[in-house]
């Protein structure tokens, strides 16, 4: 398939106000075998190569290779305990009932492990899919991790940890983990261990450098059109949550997904040890499999669906069963809530991202545009 094939599938979505931009790439572990943009990144501004995305939770997989840099250097097993090393954790309470607008909490019945914090498994959910805790931050006053605050993020475990999936601010803990163990701040850690590596020359935790360069979210109005809305990490937070603060490009992120192609090294660079980069990609829910994210936000986000038996590895979603035409088991995938997601397929060699900035997340026009790119990927 040539290049102009996929240039029209990115055109046509912007003609038909599927996305309201889009720069979308495929790779190979050798290199990049397209890219390509089509619409404004901002006013007056065509999208491009050098556009810089707010990556929101496809920070996540950065702050889970993080983690895995420290299990493989032995100073982190999946298996220990969180209050091990952040005995704040041990103030986290489960929300067991309400007696009337107070909320009556418990202790948890189970310990949190590192495994349970990168498998979305430690009790902790974001308020966007579950009333429950967003029902909690009103009645407490208690802010929501995207403050920035370090109190932030003592949000309220939903169940006993380990119990199933729920989706929620886990690895902003997990960054804490690494900051505890290593010294450094997790920015410092992440500049010096995986982006200055891996070549990463536009990913950053803060936008200051990008402003020229920084596209737009648009969100959708109640008639279809995309208006302009006001979404961003916080800027110089107190603590840097690695499930949502970082800013990047398209090129810059499929540097990190090339990396998942080899093994854990690009360019000479090793970031991990081969056995500890194949434990990573390994199915760690021990059992459970991802549940389907029911929306308490329409205007933020879609449910979210994903095929019946869908596990997580400790650095993302992982397919455990062909998409006929499309990924093999074993992929792995993610997303930030502005539409910035990615895919990585060892077993076909193959990574692919499309990246926009719109809300709802996941809605069906958006994935019409991915869908069509994914597949348009594996014809060729």
């Amino acid at each position: 398939m040539s290049s102009e094939n996929f240039d029209r599938i990115l055109k046509d979505a912007v003609a038909a106000q599927d996305v309201p931009f889009v720069v979308a790439m495929s790779a190979n572990a050798d290199g990049v075998t397209y890219s390509g943009s089509s619409g404004e990144a901002a006013a007056g501004r065509p999208a491009s190569e050098n556009t810089v995305f707010r990556i929101f939770s496809a920070t996540k997989a950065i702050g889970s290779v993080a983690a895995m840099i420290m299990i493989d250097r032995g100073k982190l097993s999946m298996d220990t305990p969180v209050a091990d090393i952040l005995p704040d954790w041990n103030k986290l309470q489960v929300l067991e009932r309400w007696d009337g607008g107070t909320p009556v909490m418990r202790a948890p019945k189970t310990t949190a492990t590192i495994r349970h914090l990168a498998t979305h498994r430690s009790g902790l959910e974001y308020e966007f899919w579950n009333p429950e805790v967003g029902r909690y931050l009103e009645a407490t006053g208690h802010p929501s991790v995207l403050s920035g605050t370090k109190a932030s993020l003592n949000y309220p475990l939903m169940y006993d940890p380990g119990d199933r999936w729920g989706y929620g601010p886990s690895i902003d803990w997990l960054g804490q983990v690494v900051e505890t163990l290593d010294g450094r701040r997790i920015d410092q850690f992440c500049r010096e261990e995986i982006f200055d590596p891996l070549g990463m020359n536009d990913t950053a935790f803060e936008p200051d450098a990008f402003a020229d360069r920084l596209s737009e979210v648009r969100a959708r109005g109640e008639d279809g059109n995309f208006v302009p809305f006001d979404l961003a990490p916080p800027p110089q937070p107190e603590v840097y949550g690695m499930g949502h603060c970082l800013y990047s490009t398209a090129p810059d992120y499929m540097k990190f997904l090339r990396m998942l192609l080899n093994k854990g090294a690009l360019d000479g660079q090793r970031i991990l040890s081969e056995k500890a980069f194949a434990e990573m990609l390994e199915d760690q829910m021990e059992g459970k499999t991802f549940q389907k994210m029911v929306t308490i936000a329409p205007p933020v986000t879609a449910d979210v669906e994903l095929p019946e038996g869908t596990t997580h590895s400790f650095a993302a979603v992982r397919f455990e069963a062909d998409v006929p035409g499309r990924r093999k088991a074993g992929s792995q995938s993610w997303a930030g809530v502005c539409n910035t997601h990615y895919w990585v397929d060892p077993a076909s060699d193959v990574a692919g991202l499309v990246f926009t900035q719109s809300l709802p997340f996941v809605e069906a026009p958006y994935l019409r545009t991915y869908e069509a790119f994914e597949t348009a990927v594996y014809a060729q």
